[in-house]
């Protein structure tokens, strides 16, 4: 099916942030859009901030004057439903409640043609909930936008149990003429990014709770190391404690408790104090003007071994030694275990999931150091470490010396298992991997929906092949192991293409 024409009325209910600029994308892709609210405060708001973002892409040379006069113009703001009779698609943005949904729309459908399609903007309710009371429930669907609408390029295009294939299409070609990138998701609780990130809040905030690594540590290696935007508490701090935490507690209860998903009671804190982030001025970040900014834990300057051993195939620490070799640091040949490295009388190894402590003593090394997962080591500016029980302090702080030769910045985090990065990938894959295995997007939707809908640097399956799922499900086993908890458990995907050594794409 081809996308609505431009000479197709659009109706947006709720003005909103997302309501308004919902309108304002419809309006910018041609289309006379009728903007209701039942509040005349909340259309003006609107209105007057479409106004500002016009005038700002006038400012940047990427919108004409004239271009800019028509998108205003093209939004009507309307008091009554019946004003907008004739609109061929129905798209609402408001309160998360489902009786207030489904009676709007239950209204929304007596004014409409028969054959306009009707279209939530939910980010968590079940959309054959909501389209439960229409008569004609195959001509509804989620159309989920992510703030700010106009600039946030995803839209997950959501089935409920009764949408027709042929409206489905519609609204996913109508999203791609609006200049955004649309996948198909089946409707579940989160529906695809509101599920698959969840471990990238979770994985934080359990290391925080141990005890095992601060705050801006936590932030400033997934920013140096792995590419994300923002680390987890910058980024929760942003989104508000309260919405952040309402939308991990209605996946968590939506899916019966499943512990995957259990909510943070530091969280859950912040949130009954009231400090709510950006928004409150203090989150985990005090936002005040006097406050004092927190700093990364770095650690200090030492001495290095000149010659490393390695084997000339690592797939994943391949980036460090090639820094090695750029800093005049010798990198012998031999034959050593994949993603490790001798380092004097000890090992520098990628994590495998459990601790330091617990792979010396099985393994049998004495001076052994864990280091953490990262996005590309050739790149990376940080690398955080692990030091086991069993390892000389001597032995950990020429490891150190070692890694500062090439050029990174150095942090330690207590040794826990999975450390930071890498539990936090390999969780964000594993429920990735589950997503697909459930239907409810296929892989390519599921990577594509967390590039553009959070912005992370790489989609989680995708990750998972770089690293190798064998990898991905040896992590994740050893995190069970260690903690005991379902939470970790792997993927039956995941288990299946480890034991062939499958990908989930192509090549890896």
């Amino acid at each position: 099916m081809s996308a609505l024409k431009t000479s197709d009325k659009i109706l947006v209910v709720g003005a909103g942030a997302m309501g308004g600029g919902i309108a304002e994308v419809a309006a910018q892709a041609g289309h006379v859009v009728y903007l209701y609210d039942t509040q005349a405060s909340m259309l003006e708001r609107a209105l007057k901030a479409i106004r500002k973002n016009q005038e700002f892409l006038v400012s940047k040379g990427k919108s004409s004057s004239e271009s800019a006069r028509d998108v205003v113009e093209r939004i009507q703001c309307i008091d009554q439903l019946e004003s907008a009779s004739d609109a061929s698609l129905a798209i609402e943005a408001i309160v998360e409640n489902l009786e207030v949904k489904q009676s709007v729309f239950f209204k929304i459908e007596e004014i409409l043609n028969p054959n306009a399609i009707l279209a939530t903007n939910t980010s968590s309710i079940s959309i054959t909930a909501i389209a439960s009371k229409l008569t004609r429930p195959d001509r509804f669907v989620g159309m989920h936008f992510f703030n700010p609408a106009t600039r946030m390029k995803l839209v997950e295009v959501i089935a409920g149990i009764a949408s027709s294939e042929n409206v489905l299409s519609v609204v996913y070609e109508t999203a791609k003429a609006w200049g955004k990138i649309p996948v198909y998701a089946r409707s579940t609780p989160g529906f695809i990014v509101n599920r698959v990130a969840r471990p990238y809040y979770a994985e934080g905030l359990r290391v925080l709770n141990e005890g095992a690594l601060d705050i801006a540590t936590i932030d400033a290696y997934m920013r140096d190391a792995c590419s994300f935007p923002m680390g987890p508490f910058e980024l929760m701090d942003l989104i508000g404690h309260d919405v952040n935490f309402a939308v991990t507690n209605s996946v968590f209860n939506a899916y019966y408790g499943d512990k995957r998903f259990a909510p943070s009671l530091t969280q859950q804190e912040l949130v009954l104090g009231g400090r709510l982030g950006r928004k409150t001025n203090q989150g985990f970040y005090d936002y005040k003007d006097s406050a004092l900014a927190l700093k990364p834990q770095a650690l200090d300057v030492k001495e290095g071994h000149m010659t490393v051993i390695a084997n000339k195939n690592n797939p994943i620490i391949g980036g460090i030694l090639e820094r090695f070799s750029a800093a005049g640091i010798q990198v012998q040949h031999e034959d050593v275990p994949l993603n490790q490295m001798r380092i004097g009388d000890g090992t520098l190894a990628l994590t495998n999931g459990g601790t330091a402590t617990l792979r010396s003593a099985e393994e049998k090394i004495q001076n052994l150091v864990h280091i953490d997962c990262a996005l590309d080591f050739a790149l990376a500016t940080r690398v955080l470490l692990a030091k086991s029980d069993q390892c000389s302090q001597d032995y950990f702080d020429r490891v150190v010396g070692t890694l500062q030769k090439a050029g990174y910045q150095v942090s330690q985090i207590d040794d826990i298992a999975g450390m930071l990065a890498c539990r936090t990938i390999c969780m964000l894959a594993n429920e990735a991997a589950d997503s697909v295995l459930q239907g409810v997007a296929s892989i390519q939707g599921v990577d594509t929906a967390m590039r553009y809908g959070t912005n992370y640097p790489k989609g989680p399956l995708r990750w998972a092949d770089d690293l190798s799922l064998k990898y991905v499900s040896e992590v994740l086993s050893n995190l069970s192991k260690h903690y005991g908890e379902e939470r970790y458990r792997v993927s039956p995907l995941i288990q299946r293409k480890a034991i062939t050594g499958d990908f989930f794409y192509d090549a890896a």
